[in-house]
């Protein structure tokens, strides 16, 4: 799968929930309801997480004509399409894009946070934490709805992620568990990590602060980071010291196939 761009992403997802229908028919209204009775992306996100959020409390009404509405105002089909494609083309334990939309963790995790980004920015903050918090008892991934998320994120196994209010994370930034993007008690306002372009965060790395890891840049598993690190360069340890500079060869973990 090559293209981004959202038509292209369903129409591949469409065709995988085909073929997987068809060789497993009980599964087929199943598929129906996710994906086959869709024509957007946008339709059948709004779906899935309005199911979610149904499973959790059976109170709840059922929010999927409200979130259709704010996906495709905030073109956030489009976000949830990178983020499919980043992970159906870059991640070898995902075997295609229908299995990446309907059960990776990571990326439905993501797309209920641009959805409660929509509403914090909006002015509805009560109902936008409301959603961080239903997200993070789903999902046990907790993002603050303030917190600026970009596309084509490879957000893997995604258990115990937490971001911060102020936390920016930019486009094509990779992500595994147990990351942190918190603060050090010692900074008010502004106080949360930036993470820039294509940078990658391993298992449990902690980073503190209003400090900046910079594109592209390597923070590894277990450190905990205090300080900016630069740009193409790789960070270790407890407290995390830079290195070495990225290998040109590490940009082949993350980067999409062509198969």
């Amino acid at each position: 799968m090559e293209s981004t761009n959202q038509i292209d992403v369903w129409a591949t997802i469409r065709k995988d929930a085909e073929r997987e229908a068809a060789a497993r028919p009980a599964m087929r209204p199943y598929y129906e309801r996710r994906v086959l009775s869709h024509d957007t992306l946008g339709h059948a996100l709004a779906l899935l997480l309005a199911d979610e959020l149904a499973s959790m409390d059976k109170t709840l009404p059922d929010f999927s004509d409200e979130f259709a509405k704010v996906i495709s105002t905030e073109n956030i089909d489009q976000s949830a399409a990178a983020d499919v494609h980043k992970i159906a083309s870059a991640n070898p334990a995902c075997p295609n894009a229908l299995s990446a939309f309907l059960s990776f963790r990571g990326i439905q995790a993501v797309q209920f946070h641009r959805v409660a980004h929509a509403y914090w920015t909006a002015g509805e903050k009560t109902f936008a934490v409301l959603l961080q918090n239903w997200c993070a008892k789903q999902f046990n991934v907790d993002i603050h709805p303030a917190a600026r998320i970009g596309k084509g994120l490879f957000v893997d196994h995604a258990m115990g992620i937490v971001i911060g209010e102020t936390a920016v994370v930019e486009d094509e930034v990779s992500m595994w568990h147990g990351v942190t993007l918190g603060s050090t008690f010692s900074e008010s306002g502004d106080r949360h990590p930036k993470v820039r372009r294509g940078a990658t965060l391993a298992a449990h790395a902690t980073v503190l602060g209003n400090i900046e890891i910079g594109e592209n840049a390597v923070v590894a598993a277990g450190s905990v980071v205090r300080h900016s690190i630069p740009a193409n360069m790789v960070a270790a340890g407890v407290p995390a010291k830079v290195i070495k500079s990225v290998a040109a060869s590490y940009a082949a973990i993350t980067a999409p196939s062509n198969n």
